[in-house]
């Protein structure tokens, strides 16, 4: 009973306070879900696309507040040699730029967000393409997660 009391009076000093969770609905967590996103048209621009949207909770039966722009670049770097001067592993660095621009106009926000993954190389051809992939799809999951940080500190800024 007594540590009901407390948990209670701990909550009123709380809500006295203005603190907001940052995934409450006053929060700039409720308007992740209404920004369009836009990648480039290739393989790793539609999963980075793909783990966005999931990481923003897009909701398509509204109309969006924000359109966000990303511009991709990667670069894939051989790690470790054999002896016979092929790579053993790959490091695959994938930078992107973000923009964030309100649909009614208004000042945009951009940043820049780097993720860098390794991925081991095979030597049958279908198990190196599934490798690679499998960095890219976690890179573009990193990405979209740090994209995330990045709007919601964004977004907290408004008035």
């Amino acid at each position: 009973m007594r540590a009901l009391a407390v948990a209670l009076v701990a909550l009123v000093g709380l809500a006295g306070c203005g603190f907001t969770p940052l995934y409450g609905q006053a929060a700039a967590g409720s308007s992740l879900s209404r920004i369009a996103v836009s990648t480039q048209d290739d393989r790793l621009g539609y999963r980075v696309r793909e783990q966005l949207e999931d990481a923003l909770g897009r909701d398509g039966a509204q109309p969006p507040l924000w359109r966000l722009e990303t511009a991709l670049e990667q670069s894939r770097r051989p790690l470790g040699r054999r002896i016979d001067d092929t790579a053993t592993r790959y490091e695959l660095t994938v930078r992107g730029a973000w923009t964030l621009t309100p649909v009614d106009g208004g000042p945009a926000r951009s940043g820049v967000e780097t993720v860098t993954t390794t991925y081991a190389a095979a030597d049958q051809p279908f198990a190196a393409i599934a490798a690679q992939q499998d960095g890219e799809e976690r890179a573009a999951a990193e990405l979209a997660r740090l994209i995330r940080l990045d709007l919601l500190r964004a977004l907290s800024d408004l008035p």
